[in-house]
């Protein structure tokens, strides 16, 4: 059993095996509301607050007006990060950086683009594109799942919804999986390799978004943040390039980790694969609990607005707090047997997609493409195995996975 004396969350080796859930099942029972003290991971030289029980972390999602996404205190920076991220550039500026009412503005520019009319315009064309995908991965036999299945169709989609062209979306997951992986720095600092795809992002980035503007509007994402209006004025330079960045990120990589990470689970119960496939009224409920599972955004930050008292202890104004959504995924208070994976769980009220203001904008895109690549996968496959150790990304805010080696029999 973990001592919490000893555990330091900022310690990013301590990711690279997967979530460390041991840690939240203490911390859920003994300190529900844990001050994480300095360390010498810990960014700025800053303690910050853990919630990890689901209830605490819903109501605390649901408070935006105390828990801000930007800033508190009189905090120079902030952000939903554990380190500080400057004001102007990221924080106010990145749409999960935004309070309301700016960032309710914001999204409902692009709501639209994700109505259940829109997605069920785009499913027949996912789903020819994931045949081709899980087809391509067949004629191989043996694949890595993340690249050649996992990422693919995701990726695939956001292009085509963000206006991106889809021959250079692979360049631009390159650019997002090095910003997003910790793999040669630690929390608040950079690299040479992170700060060269930075920049080759932002130039990419200018020149899109400058032919975009040039362009008579249409109804990609990004034609939209380049033509739209917030109270009269555009929306700045800064802001269109930090979109850019969110939905490359964003719109691709939490899916694409939820359908590995819920293909190594479903790969070590063949009967269940098999009973899905038999039943596919199953797939919704499965969906739901691959996203459970996988929780691919292990925590948000955020800063209170001012002092609140929780479970005892005061939280000061400006002080950092952490919601752990994938501690609150395994919450035995709310998931019973929450370490089993149940394909027909029902209630799942998971939190892989937040909840409150910024539940993500993008959540049922994300649930139609894991139903269309499975749906086409239970049609195709007869059997999964992984051949060698899931590698994950060695970071704290993302359930990233680089590569999972498997090997895949087509059904005949």
């Amino acid at each position: 059993m973990p001592n919490l004396a000893d555990v330091d969350l900022a310690d990013l080796d301590r990711f690279t095996a997967g979530f460390p859930f041991e840690v939240f099942d203490v911390l859920r029972r003994e300190a529900p509301v844990w001050w994480h003290p300095p360390t010498a991971h810990t960014p700025g030289g800053e303690g910050f607050w853990v919630l990890s029980r689901h209830a605490d972390i819903v109501a605390a999602a649901a408070d935006s007006e105390t828990f801000s996404s930007e800033t508190g205190g009189g905090r120079d920076g902030g952000g939903t990060t554990l380190e500080d991220m400057p004001r102007g550039f990221a924080v106010g500026a990145l749409l999960n950086m935004m309070d309301d009412p700016r960032h309710a503005q914001f999204r409902r520019l692009l709501a639209p683009t994700t109505s259940p009319r829109a997605l069920r315009a785009i499913e027949t064309d996912l789903r020819r594109r994931a045949i081709d995908i899980v087809d391509a991965a067949l004629a191989k036999g043996e694949c890595d799942f993340l690249v050649d299945v996992a990422a693919e169709l995701p990726l695939q989609a956001v292009a085509e919804l963000a206006g991106v062209p889809q021959e250079d979306r692979h360049e631009l997951m390159n650019w997002a999986n090095v910003t997003l992986d910790y793999e040669e720095r630690e929390i608040g600092q950079t690299s040479d390799r992170v700060a060269a795809a930075q920049a080759q992002m932002f130039v990419y980035g200018t020149t899109l978004l400058e032919r975009k503007r040039r362009e008579p509007p249409t109804e990609d994402l990004l034609s939209i943040v380049t033509h739209a209006l917030i109270d009269g004025e555009p929306l700045s330079e800064n802001e269109q390039r930090m979109f850019l960045s969110l939905i490359i990120a964003a719109g691709s990589e939490t899916t694409r980790n939820s359908i590995a990470l819920g293909m190594s689970a479903l790969s070590r119960e063949p009967e269940v694969w098999e009973r899905i496939r038999r039943d596919r009224t199953l797939l919704p409920s499965a969906v739901e609990e691959m996203l459970r599972w996988a929780s691919s955004t292990p925590y948000n930050r955020r800063t209170a607005t001012r002092d609140v008292d929780l479970h005892g202890h005061r939280i000061r104004a400006g002080d950092k707090v952490t919601l752990w959504w994938a501690s609150a995924n395994r919450d035995d208070a709310v998931f019973a047997d929450p370490y089993a994976f149940d394909v027909s769980r029902n209630p799942n009220p998971h939190v892989a997609f937040g909840r409150g203001t910024h539940f993500c904008l993008g959540a049922a895109l994300a649930r139609m493409e894991m139903r269309v690549i499975f749906d086409v996968l239970l049609d195709r496959v007869a059997g999964v195995t992984v051949t060698g150790p899931v590698e994950y990304v060695r970071s704290n805010k993302h359930s990233g996975v680089r590569h999972m080696p498997v090997t895949l029999v087509g059904r005949s």
